[in-house]
């Protein structure tokens, strides 16, 4: 586990050890999202990191135009 201190400028830095297992880069966009008290920070992907993300997906189930 990781601490880190937000600055007098309410910056918070990323430790080095999260940003390498997240493959976090300089400027890269964050959302910010709080829930219960906790801040999440979600990494921004670029639309070409899903590309292939359903590969294999098997698509019987998937309903037909009629029966929308």
């Amino acid at each position: 586990m990781s601490t880190t201190t937000i600055s007098p400028k309410y910056q918070v830095v990323i430790p080095k050890d999260i940003r390498e297992k997240l493959h976090l880069k300089s400027g890269q966009k964050m959302t910010v999202v709080t829930k219960g008290g906790v801040i999440y920070f979600i990494p921004e992907k670029p639309l070409s990191f899903f590309r292939g993300f359903l590969k294999g997906m098997d698509t019987k189930d998937i309903r037909e135009d009629e029966e929308r």
